[in-house]
């Protein structure tokens, strides 16, 4: 059974001194972030997915069930964010000039 760490999901601290120090360093500007956060949805979908096809063949219940809410809970944290997105953005929108 693997274990899952917050410091798997938080930057290394490497980069974050280099944000700290310089602001945005290069290739890490918002976009690539949420590329980055778009791939590893899709990475953990596509690990739930192989899991429940590992499961049909003997695999552990518990090993699916682990990937499959990891799966669900970056897929809802994705939405959550992009409902802030379009929030910001809405709000923005409705600034007068």
């Amino acid at each position: 059974m693997s274990d899952m760490r917050i410091n798997d999901l938080l930057p290394s601290a490497g980069s974050a001194a280099g944000k700290a120090a310089g602001g945005v360093s290069p290739g890490n500007g918002f976009g690539a972030v949420l590329t980055d956060a778009f791939n590893n949805v899709a990475s953990l979908q596509n690990d739930a997915d192989k899991a429940i096809a590992g499961l049909t063949q003997g695999g552990e219940i518990a090993d699916t069930m682990i990937a499959i809410e990891k799966a669900d809970m970056s897929f809802s944290m994705m939405v959550e964010v992009r409902n802030k997105l379009v929030s910001a953005y809405e709000e923005i929108m409705r600034i007068q000039v």
